[in-house]
C-alpha cells in the first residue's frame, strides 16, 4: 500500500540534485513548521520565499491561486486625488437617473436592467474621473468596451454632463421617434456616443484584445503612435463563461499588451442565479488569466473588513472566506448578523472567539456592504495598478453586490436582473440611503422624478473639469475629418479586362493577384491589411509573405526552415499581415478593430479577410452583425466557395448557403463574382464607396463580401456592353446572347433566359451551346453578381412606390425585352436565387445545391444536386415545355440523355 504522506515522483526527479543534504534540510525545515504551526503557516511562508524568488529574478512557476482577499493592501492604496465627497455626490445622481429610467420606461414594456449599474457604478465612475482619456487627449484617446446591461448608469452620467436631456431619457429603448436612446452600446444607433457594440456576450472581452493589439500594429507600422490609448473592457463574471471571452487571453499575454485592462464586475450572480453556486468564480478566474500570463488585481473587500483581517491571527478568517461558496456569500447579503454568527464564524473556534469581538451593526456593514468594488479608494488602487504595470496585460477582479443602493428588494436577489422596477416607496428609501435633495412632492402622480443638482452645481462642474483634464467626454465617439483616399491607378482593375487567354484561373488567385497590385500602390498600399486564419497558402498568398511580411512584434527571433525558398515564411515588427492561426474569431475581432480605424484613430485602413466561405458566416456571423453595428468598411472575402467546388472535403466544407446568411445583415454588400474583371469591378467601386468620394444618398457605412472560387476556369475578357460596370456594381448584366456566343439558332427558335452566378455561369454556359445544338433553342446568358443587392434595390423600389414615387427596380429593368421564361442557377441553395423571383415579370424558375454537401469530384457533385450543364438543360426544356415552346415528350428524351 502506498504510503499517502511518501514525496511522489515528479519532473524534479529528472533534475541532478548538486546537494542532496542541503535539499533534505529544506524540506526537514518545512516538516517542522508543519508540525509546529500548522499545515496554513508553513504555506503562508512559502508562498513568502516564492515571492521573494519572483521579486529577485528566479525563474519559477506561479502559483495560479492567491487567497481570498484583495491584491493590494489597505497600507499601501495610493490616495485618491480630487475630491471624494463630491465624486459620491456625481455616483449617487448616476445611481438615481439610472434607475429612474428604466423604471419611468417600465410603462412602455420595453424593459430595461438596473441591477448591473448598481453594482458597477463605482467601477465607472473611478475611470471617468481619473483614468479614461477622452478623444481630445494626445494620439486616439483611450477605448472603452462597456458592459451592456450597465448602459443606464452611462446615459444617466451623459445626463448629468448635459450631454443627454430628460426627453431622451425618457425615450430610453424607445428609437422610432428619432430621439430615443438605444438599449445597449450600438454605435451605428448613437454614433456620436457609442464606440464599440458589447452586449452580445463574448465578443467586447475578444475585440477589445485584438483592438489593444491592433494599436500596436499600427505604431509598429508607423501609421500612428497609439501608445497613449489603452484599452479597458468592462465584463461581467457571468459573461466569462462564453467561449469567446476567454478565447484570446494567451495572444494578449503572448504579444505584452500592457495597453489592455479588463475589468471583471464579479458580483457573483448572471442572469438567473450565481455564477459559480457551489465554487467561487474569483479563484477560478484568478487561476485561468494567471495560467494564460495576465497579471491580476484582485479587489474583493471594502476597508469595513480591516478589522477583521487584523483579528485575524490564526489564518481561521482568510481559510474560511477560501471555504465559502459564492452562493452562500450572496446568501449572507440578505440575512441577519444571528445567522452570518452561526453560519460563517460558528464552524471554527478561532472564529467564534473574533465574532464576540464584532458587533451586529458591523457584520451587517461587513457582509451586506462593504465591496472593493464600492469603494472608489479601492478601486483607485486597482486601476493605478493596472496602468503602470509593464509587460503583460491586466485584469482586475472587482467584488461587488448586484443591485447595491437599490434596496432590500434587489441587493442579491437571483431574480433581480429581470425586475425592471422599484416602487416609490424604494425610490424614497433609495433617496434617503444617497442622501438625494429629492422632495417626496417630487414625485408627481406616482412618477419618479430625474434628479439634476444644476449646470452650474459643484458636481458638475467638477465633472466636467475632470474630463477636461482628462481629453473630453466620454464616453464618446468621433469620425476625424480625413481627406478621402486617393483611388489607386487604374492599370491595377484593367488588367483583368482583357482575360486570362488559354490559362486557367481561379477567381481566388484573380482576388490576390489584384490585392498583390493595390499593396504596391504609392497612396494607398500601406493602408491594406491582409488578414488570413492560416490559411494562407491554400488561397495561394504565401507570395505575400516576403513581400509584405506577416505581424509580429517581436519580429523574427528565429531562422526560418525555408528562408533559401523565393517565398519564404517572413515575420516582421512592422509585416503587414494578419496572419491569426486556426480562429476565425479572431480574425474576425481583427477586421472589426481595422475596418472602424477610420473614427477609433482617423486613419483609415483597408482590411480583407480571406477565409474558408464555410466557417465565416456560419461560424462567425454574430461578430459579422457587431461589425455592421460598429459601423466597420472592408472587405471580407469567402474563399473556396460553393457546395460543389472544393472536392473531396464534403459535408463540413462544402458552403451552400453564406450568401442566405450575408443577406441578413443590412450592413453586408453581398457578390458572387463569375468572373475576374467582375472582382475588379467590384473592389474598385467598393474602394470608391467606402473610401473615397461615395455619391449623394449612399451610405459608406457598409462592408462587402465576395465568394471566390477554387475552380480553375478560363476568365474571358469584358465584354464591351454598354452599361456593364453598372450592372456588375447593382447585380445583373447581360453576358452574352445566343447570337453574340457564336450560335445561329433556327429562325423563330424558343428562347430562355439562363442567370448565373460565381462559377455556375460556366455550367450556364456549357448548357447554351448544348440548348442550341442538341435542342435548337437559343439562351441568353446573364451574370448575376449579386442576388441580395438586386433584392435590396427591389425592396427600396417597392417601399418607394409606397411613398407615391414612381421607381422600377434594376432587375425588371435588366430583363425587361428579354424573350422567354427565366431560369436562375447557382452553387448555393435555390433559396439565393430565389430572393429576387416576386420581381421578375418573366415565368421564372431556379436550380440550386439544397441539402447537406457530399465528398466527390466536382462533376459529381453537380450531377448529384442536379446542377451541372446537362441538368440545366433538361430545367430549360421543362420550362419551354410548360409555355408550350417545345414538345412536353423533349423533356423525357434529355433526362434520358443526359442520364439523369
Amino acid at each position: 500500500m502506498t504510503d499517502p504522506n511518501a514525496i511522489q515522483p515528479s519532473e524534479l526527479d529528472q533534475l541532478p540534485d548538486r546537494d542532496p543534504e542541503e535539499t533534505a534540510e529544506w524540506q526537514a525545515s518545512l516538516d517542522a513548521v508543519t508540525k509546529a504551526a500548522g499545515p496554513h503557516r508553513a504555506a503562508y511562508l512559502m508562498r513568502r520565499t516564492l515571492e521573494r524568488a519572483e521579486g529577485a529574478g528566479i525563474a519559477l512557476p506561479k502559483l495560479l491561486e492567491t487567497d481570498y482577499v484583495n491584491s493590494i493592501p489597505t497600507s499601501a492604496e495610493p490616495a485618491v486625488p480630487g475630491d471624494e465627497a463630491l465624486e459620491q455626490r456625481i455616483t449617487a445622481w448616476n445611481r438615481w437617473n439610472a434607475a429612474a429610467m428604466v423604471t419611468r420606461g417600465s410603462k412602455y414594456g420595453v424593459g430595461g436592467h438596473i441591477a448591473t449599474f448598481a453594482s458597477a457604478a463605482w467601477l465607472y465612475e473611478t475611470g471617468f474621473n481619473h483614468f479614461f482619456k477622452g478623444k481630445e487627449a494626445d494620439g486616439s484617446g483611450d477605448q472603452l468596451y462597456i458592459q451592456g446591461h450597465a448602459s443606464p448608469g452611462i446615459y444617466a452620467r451623459a445626463f448629468l454632463d448635459g450631454r443627454l436631456n430628460e426627453e431622451q431619457l425618457d425615450n430610453f429603448r424607445r428609437e422610432a421617434g428619432g430621439n430615443g436612446l438605444p438599449s445597449y452600446p450600438h454605435p451605428r444607433r448613437l454614433p456620436w456616443l457609442w464606440e464599440f457594440p458589447t452586449v452580445s456576450m463574448g465578443l467586447g472581452p475578444l475585440s477589445a484584445i485584438y483592438q489593444a493589439r491592433f494599436n500596436r500594429y499600427l505604431t509598429n507600422r508607423n501609421i500612428k503612435d497609439t501608445s497613449a490609448s489603452h484599452v479597458w473592457a468592462f465584463l461581467g463574471d457571468g459573461e466569462m463563461d462564453e467561449p469567446e471571452s476567454t478565447a484570446a487571453l494567451a495572444l494578449a499575454a503572448r504579444e505584452e499588451l500592457d495597453n489592455l485592462t479588463f475589468v471583471i464586475n464579479c458580483n457573483l450572480q448572471r442572469l438567473d442565479g450565481p455564477v459559480r453556486a457551489n465554487f467561487k468564480i474569483v479563484q477560478e478566474l484568478e487561476a485561468q488569466f494567471r495560467g494564460a500570463g495576465w497579471n491580476v488585481v484582485k479587489t474583493l473587500w471594502g476597508t469595513a473588513w480591516d478589522e477583521l483581517f487584523q483579528l485575524d491571527t490564526t489564518g481561521a478568517l482568510v481559510r474560511r472566506l477560501r471555504q465559502v461558496p459564492d452562493a452562500q456569500i450572496q446568501t449572507y447579503q440578505t440575512r441577519d448578523a444571528a445567522y452570518i454568527r452561526q453560519d460563517f464564524f460558528g464552524g471554527d473556534p478561532a472564529l467564534v472567539e473574533m465574532a464576540k469581538l464584532l458587533s451586529d451593526d458591523k457584520i451587517i456593514e461587513c457582509f451586506h456592504l462593504s465591496r472593493g468594488g464600492h469603494e472608489a479608494r479601492k478601486v483607485f488602487a486597482a486601476y493605478k495598478a493596472a496602468v503602470e504595470h509593464k509587460g503583460a496585460p491586466t485584469v482586475i477582479l472587482a467584488q461587488t453586490v448586484k443591485g447595491h443602493t437599490l434596496g432590500e428588494g434587489f441587493a442579491s436577489k437571483n431574480a433581480n436582473h429581470q425586475m425592471k422596477k422599484l416602487s416609490v416607496d424604494e425610490f424614497k428609501n433609495m433617496r434617503d440611503l444617497l442622501e438625494l435633495p429629492i422632495k417626496d412632492s417630487d414625485f408627481v402622480d406616482g412618477v419618479v422624478p430625474y434628479g439634476h443638482p444644476g449646470a452650474d452645481s459643484p458636481e458638475v462642474r467638477y465633472l466636467q473639469e475632470r474630463r477636461a483634464a482628462l481629453g473630453g467626454p466620454a464616453p464618446a465617439r468621433r469620425v476625424h475629418p480625413v481627406a478621402p483616399l486617393p483611388a489607386p491607378a487604374e492599370k491595377a482593375f484593367a488588367s483583368f479586362d482583357k482575360g486570362s487567354g488559354s490559362q486557367n484561373v481561379a477567381t481566388t488567385m484573380a482576388f490576390v493577384r489584384l490585392v498583390k497590385d493595390l499593396v504596391r500602390d504609392k497612396e494607398t498600399g500601406k493602408r491594406w491589411v491582409p488578414i488570413v486564419p492560416d490559411e494562407a497558402r491554400t488561397f495561394g498568398m504565401e507570395s505575400l509573405f516576403p513581400s509584405l511580411g506577416i505581424y509580429s512584434p517581436k519580429g523574427q527571433t528565429y531562422e526560418p526552415v525555408d528562408r533559401d525558398q523565393l517565398m519564404y515564411y517572413k515575420e516582421a515588427q512592422n509585416g503587414q499581415i494578419l496572419n491569426e492561426g486556426i480562429t476565425e474569431a479572431g480574425s474576425m475581432a481583427d477586421f472589426i478593430a481595422a475596418s472602424t480605424s477610420y473614427s477609433t484613430h482617423g486613419e483609415a485602413m483597408i482590411p480583407f479577410y480571406i477565409f474558408y466561405s464555410m466557417f465565416g458566416w456560419q461560424r462567425t456571423a454574430d461578430q459579422m452583425w457587431q461589425l455592421g453595428d460598429q459601423l466597420g468598411r472592408g472587405f471580407l472575402v469567402g474563399a473556396t466557395a460553393g457546395r460543389t467546388t472544393l472536392t473531396g472535403e464534403g459535408l463540413q466544407h462544402a458552403d451552400g448557403h453564406s450568401p442566405v446568411i450575408a443577406a441578413t445583415n443590412p450592413a453586408a454588400l453581398s457578390y458572387d463574382p463569375a468572373f475576374a474583371y467582375e472582382v475588379a469591378a467590384i473592389v474598385k467601386d467598393g474602394l470608391r464607396r467606402m473610401y473615397g468620394e461615395a455619391a449623394p444618398g449612399e451610405d459608406q457605412n457598409v462592408f462587402y463580401y465576395l465568394t471566390v472560387y477554387n475552380e480553375p476556369m478560363p476568365q474571358p475578357a469584358k465584354p464591351f456592353v454598354d452599361g456593364i460596370d453598372e450592372g456588375i456594381v447593382k447585380g445583373l448584366y447581360r453576358f452574352n446572347t445566343a447570337e453574340s456566343a457564336g450560335i445561329t439558332p433556327p429562325a423563330n427558335a424558343p428562347r430562355i433566359q439562363l442567370l448565373g452566378s460565381g462559377t455556375a455561369i460556366h455550367w450556364a454556359l456549357k448548357a447554351q451551346q448544348l440548348l442550341a445544338e442538341e435542342w435548337g433553342v437559343a439562351a441568353d446568358v446573364w451574370s448575376a453578381t449579386s442576388w441580395s443587392e438586386l433584392r435590396r434595390d427591389a425592396l427600396e423600389a417597392d417601399e418607394a412606390l409606397l411613398r407615391g414615387e414612381e421607381r422600377v427596380p434594376f432587375v425588371r429593368q435588366a430583363l425587361q425585352g428579354a424573350d422567354g421564361p427565366v431560369l436562375a442557377v447557382s452553387d448555393y441553395m435555390r433559396q439565393v436565387p430565389d430572393q429576387i423571383a416576386q420581381w421578375v415579370e418573366q415565368d421564372w424558375s431556379s436550380l440550386g445545391a439544397d441539402g447537406f454537401g457530399l465528398s466527390d469530384t466536382r462533376e459529381a457533385a453537380r450531377r448529384h444536386f442536379g446542377v451541372d450543364a446537362e441538368s440545366i438543360v433538361v430545367a430549360a426544356l421543362a420550362q419551354l415545355a410548360k409555355r408550350g415552346e417545345v414538345k412536353a415528350a423533349a423533356v423525357k428524351e434529355a433526362r434520358e440523355k443526359y442520364g439523369l
